[in-house]
């Protein structure tokens, strides 16, 4: 749970206009390796810069990750590298009095002695400045590396040198920029078997990113919320409002994905949700045997199915519910299918 400092209209104007005027002046002496909430850059760099390490051998991977980094950034070592390159006096005041902003909570104010709040267009901007630290140590020590933010992935040839490098910068962001290292999630292994930015990066001599599986998980988490609300609605209008949007900027996000088999799983999981969100609005066997029957299914076959005795998402996974609604009706209804677009991909380039 993250505490957010959403900025009245006022501030957010001002914290914006701090942010177009600093970008510039900060923005060009960033590392290379970062890039997290930079102009040109995303997070689909960072993933394909992360699987070209692991293509030139680096096959472990230093997985670092920072206990509520927002949180818990110093105001003094911050504000101390902002003093580099800024030297306006009612500039650094307003920065210092936006970090030292007090926290409401239930209706008490209390002061802030650390961290940046998160909800302002300023405090990327600021993250990147406190840990720009980080990139310029680990490019002194020649390692190659990819930071989003706080996600800071080090990619290294040995699991023994991963070890090494992990204890270092572990001391590093400790003792010098006083943040605080979350040795429970913090660890060396393979590209596979960790997530970065929700992909993991599978194989050595082609390596490839794919879904990482935490990330399918909190899809159908999301999902199975929705099709929870969506009992008793128009299921075509379900399809257009609700469900396409999630699944379009899902997969926007993780088209970078060269292994279809997510897809595919996915696809298959979802129009048998919609299947069971059909049986359980025909309610009664009568119905459900009417409406097989005219989605082309026997008499028999339809009378059977809607006898059966077993409960929705048993008969949503059967050979019969599968003949009535098979993939080209739910093409016909218009839902984004996730393995058609990565078939579009993958065409496309």
């Amino acid at each position: 749970m993250r505490q957010l400092g959403i900025p009245s209209v006022l501030d957010r104007l001002i914290q914006q206009a701090l942010l177009q005027q600093l970008t510039p002046i900060f923005d060009p002496t960033f590392s290379d390796h970062s890039y997290g909430f930079r102009p040109g850059r995303s997070a689909h760099d960072a993933v394909i810069a992360a699987q070209r390490y692991v293509a030139e051998g680096r096959v472990w991977v230093v997985d670092m990750d920072l206990e509520k980094f927002f949180d818990r950034v110093n105001h003094d070592i911050l504000m101390s590298r902002v003093f580099h390159r800024v030297k306006d006096k009612m500039v650094l005041r307003l920065i210092g009095n936006y970090l030292k902003a007090g926290i409401m909570h239930n209706g008490v104010v209390s002061a802030r002695t650390e961290g940046t709040p998160q909800g302002g267009p300023l405090s990327p901007l600021l993250s990147n400045i406190l840990l720009d630290a980080l990139d310029k140590e680990l490019e002194k020590r020649g390692h190659k590396f990819c930071r989003y933010a706080d996600d800071c992935n080090i990619y290294v040839k040995t699991e023994r040198s991963g070890q090494r490098v992990l204890e270092s910068v572990t001391g590093f962001l400790e003792g010098k920029l006083r943040l605080r290292v979350n040795r429970s999630k913090s660890a060396v292994g393979r590209p596979s078997g960790r997530k970065f930015l929700g992909y993991s990066i599978i194989g050595r001599r082609e390596p490839r990113p794919r879904v990482s599986k935490e990330s399918v998980r909190r899809l159908r988490v999301k999902l199975k919320k929705c099709f929870r609300t969506g009992k008793g609605r128009n299921i075509r209008r379900f399809i257009a409002d609700t469900l396409n949007p999630i699944l379009r900027g899902w997969f926007n996000y993780y088209r970078l994905s060269a292994v279809k088999t997510v897809f595919e799983k996915l696809d298959s999981w979802i129009r048998r949700h919609l299947r069971k969100m059909y049986w359980r609005q025909w309610k009664k066997p009568r119905t459900r045997m009417k409406k097989l029957q005219v989605l082309g299914l026997p008499r028999e076959n339809a009378w059977r199915t809607a006898n059966n005795g077993h409960g929705p998402w048993y008969n949503s996974g059967t050979t019969h519910m599968n003949r009535a609604f098979p993939k080209r009706f739910f093409d016909y209804m218009n839902l984004f299918s996730l393995l058609d677009n990565y078939y579009a991909v993958r065409s496309a380039t």
